[in-house]
């Protein structure tokens, strides 16, 4: 017997470092890790110790002869991937951590943001030795896109959030939630009661189409809808139009997929989940029949992962659409080269299936259009049709590129939206690269205009390196930054802090009458969770900043 990893694996590479005999792949370290859209388990080398499936936060990991039905189909995918990556064998030791000096006292750091960017930093600090943290979000709740951008459906990738909370249950880390840095506290003052300050605020906005017609009524960027199905406080109030029959996507990332199986998925199914109940009762009464992707590529480029292409197909009452033309000679070709990278041959080997596939007349389409984009919305004050454009993958000296032809058409859409990549935003008072979309840096350490390292000044996460990877991708992120920040305490090239932490308490609760701090999401999370109990839920969000401020008061 051999285990296996399947769908949910998010990449944080715990798993790795307890395998004794080193057969998970990638490994941080390896080439392949930052862009790899899973890890594999050597099935060959595997000795059933299970120390892996202990480690892995998200229950991604199974026995091979335990494996569900549905997941039948990874120790094929598992075991194809070594086919194509032999395995080294030598264990390669893990490096040392380097630990604070222990006549230093307490390295104080402030992390803005509380996603899963910034727990990782967290957890990666504490370890170190003698660390206090303070954590900020201007939300009420931490967790971040692990709360809010995860698809309700997937509940096993938010295990990471209650690795985390068991994590930061001690003293070592204090949240500091609804604070909002840059209003409510300053970068400046920040400093003025830490050693450094490491920015983990992620990419929260989202790149435009910039065609006519994108503003229109109808017209959203996915990030909005994922926010607004999830409960996110910002966007309770969104109200988009379900009364179609069509709408359209543009982009066919793992975004895209997520908000058309939303779309098209039972809400008798999505009612077991914790979807905002608001979103639960628009979707119980949405006309939406079909969903077009767009893709501006072709199906070989489509940039969503293999295994949420895979796991389409288990939708109920809902046909997957993909026009044999698309499998064109160059598809063929990838199929049937051994050199086909194994994620790339998973996700046209799927393709193939769902073009093969007979149309059962389902209640509901998932329609996948490949080498279009969209010129234009049309409409009078709602978007009512979408103007298309077909493309051509043309080589260039920058690689290959989509370019238009003069081949068009319109397709009916009462709701078209965009998802087509997250983009950073500026923070107060720090330097931002408005091309790139992040905050420069070297390593972490956050540099000014002139490539000058500013001191006790970090980033990690999206806003370090852009919008790229999965939650489990931002642990070796943190690591890296937090090797530096630690490398520049220990060399003393960080200023002292003036004030201690409970100075920093004792301002927080002046200017922040609603701050809510670890026991406050404590009593959040616990009603929460109470309240989805009662309907067989796993919780039952706060939509609104106020509720979740009153319960977090005991109120």
């Amino acid at each position: 017997m051999a285990y296996v990893i399947t769908q949910r694996c998010c990449n944080d590479a715990s798993c790795v470092t307890e395998c004794p005999v080193d057969c998970i792949r990638p490994r941080p370290d390896d080439p392949g890790f930052a862009t790899a859209e899973m890890l594999h388990i050597d099935p060959a080398t595997c000795i059933d110790c299970g120390a892996c499936v202990e480690a892995c936060p998200v229950d991604a990991i199974y026995a091979d002869d335990e494996l569900p039905p549905q997941l039948a189909r990874y120790a094929d995918i598992n075991a194809a991937w070594f086919q194509h990556h032999p395995l080294d064998i030598g264990i390669t030791p893990a490096p040392a951590i380097q630990r604070l000096p222990r006549d230093r006292g307490p390295l104080r750091v402030a992390i803005v943001g509380a996603g899963p960017s910034a727990c990782y930093a967290a957890e990666q600090l504490i370890a170190r030795g003698d660390v206090e943290v303070e954590m900020f979000d201007r939300l009420p709740t931490p967790w971040g896109l692990a709360r809010y951008g995860v698809a309700p459906d997937h509940p096993e990738t938010r295990g990471v959030t209650e690795m985390f909370g068991a994590a930061f249950k001690r003293d070592a880390v204090r949240f500091h939630l609804n604070v909002d840095v840059g209003r409510d506290i300053s970068h400046r003052e920040l400093l003025d009661y830490c050693h450094a300050v490491i920015y983990a605020v992620g990419a929260s906005g989202d790149r435009r189409l910039n065609i006519p017609g994108e503003d229109l009524a109808g017209s959203l960027s996915a990030t909005e809808f994922v926010a607004w199905y999830n409960g996110h406080p910002d966007y309770a109030d969104l109200r988009p139009d379900l009364s179609g029959e069509r709408a359209v996507i543009v982009g066919n990332g793992n975004v895209a997929l997520d908000v058309a199986r939303i779309l098209t998925a039972d809400p008798d199914m999505l009612a077991r989940t914790d979807i905002a109940d608001h979103a639960l009762e628009a979707l119980r009464h949405s006309g939406i029949r079909e969903v077009v992707i767009l893709g501006r590529r072709g199906l070989a480029q489509a940039a969503y992962t293999g295994p949420e292409f895979l796991a389409l197909g288990r939708l109920l009452d809902t046909d997957i659409v993909l026009d044999p033309a698309d499998l064109d000679a160059a598809v063929r070709e990838a199929l049937s080269a051994p050199s086909t990278d194994p994620s790339t041959r998973l996700k046209l080997t799927v393709a193939e299936e769902y073009a093969a596939r007979a149309q059962t007349g389902a209640a509901k389409r998932i329609v996948f259009r490949f080498l279009a984009s969209p010129t234009a919305l049309d409409g009078h004050t709602q978007v009512e049709t979408v103007r298309v454009v077909r493309n051509e993958l043309r080589d260039t000296a920058d690689g290959v590129i989509a370019a238009a032809t003069t081949d068009s058409e319109t397709i009916d859409a009462t709701l078209v939206l965009r998802a087509v990549g997250y983009r950073g935003a500026p923070v107060p008072d720090i330097p931002f690269d408005p091309a790139a979309a992040v905050i420069p840096n070297d390593r972490g350490r956050v540099t000014d205009a002139a490539g000058r390292t500013l001191p006790g000044v970090y980033a990690t996460g999206w806003i370090k390196r852009g919008p790229r990877g999965v939650i489990g991708t931002n642990r070796r992120d943190a690591e890296d930054t937090v090797t530096a920040l630690v490398e520049d305490f220990t060399a003393g090239h960080l200023d002292h802090p003036n004030h201690d932490r409970e100075a920093l308490a004792a301002l927080l609760r002046h200017r922040c009458p609603n701050l809510v701090d670890r026991t406050g999401w404590s009593m959040i999370d616990t009603a929460e969770r109470a309240n989805g109990a009662k309907s067989q839920r796993p919780r039952q969000k706060f939509t609104r900043t106020d509720q979740m401020v009153t319960v977090a008061r005991g109120t």
